[in-house]
Order: structure tokens, then sequence, then C-alpha cells
């Protein structure tokens, strides 16, 4: 397991609570799980991903990661449509660990893409793994 100081957390990317992160790419909003997340889950065995063309709203569960230790629920960020899932994960979902940040999960059309705002930043994401909130 890694100290919080070593972990990455790449200050152009919006984090959740639930330790998925958000970044904006054009039209679309790109979203994975944090380094944190990764390194407590262990190796990544399975990855299950929604359909393109399904739609939820923010907070809603879009699928789930089964690792050797646990299997853990995904949760949008924001709401919208998924408009694409990372179909090399069916294959090789440890992609995850290796790079989550280049292991992308699904990328969605938000509905509102001012709620990126509403998400925290490096350093609120950093204060909640530290307790601090």
């Amino acid at each position: 397991m890694k100290e919080l100081e070593e972990l990455n957390l790449p200050e152009d990317l919006v984090y959740t609570k639930d330790h998925e992160w958000a970044r904006l790419e054009g039209e679309v909003v790109v979203v994975g799980i944090s380094d944190y997340a990764q390194d407590q889950l262990g190796d990544i065995v399975f990855v299950e991903l929604p359909e393109v063309g399904d739609s939820f709203e923010a907070g809603d569960e879009f699928g789930t990661l089964e690792s050797v230790k646990a299997v853990s629920e995904l949760y949008l960020p924001i709401g919208g449509e998924i408009t694409a899932v990372n179909e090399e994960l069916d294959d090789a979902p440890e992609l995850i660990n290796q790079d989550p940040y280049d292991g992308w999960i699904v990328k969605i059309k938000p509905n509102d893409p001012g709620d990126l705002d509403k998400l925290l930043d490096r350093n609120g994401y950093m204060g909640i793994l530290k307790g601090d909130e």
C-alpha cells in the first residue's frame, strides 16, 4: 500500500469522495478511479461496464470493479449519457492498476458540464484521504 505522499493525483483532474476522477475533454467527460482507489483494491481482475447510450444521474452506480480483495461499485461523478467504454478493460482490467489515469473507464456526455465544479480539486481530495473532512 502506498503512503498518501506517494499517490499520483494529477492537479488537472477533479475527484469524488468515492475515489473516481473526471476530466473534461471537449464535449465529453472522461471518468476513471484514482490512484488511491486502485492501490486499495489491489490487483483488478474484472471490470463490469455499462452500455454506450445508457444514461445516469450524478452519484448513480454505473459498474463494478472486482479485485482479488473485493468487489467495488463505481459511481458517476456527474450525470450524463455514456458515449464510450474502455473496451480494452474487458481483456486487460489490470490496465487500471498500471495507470489509473490512462486506464479510463467511461466517457460521458454530461447533462450539465458545470457539475464538474461541484467536485473536489486535488487538495480537497487529499483532505478527504487524510481524514480532514
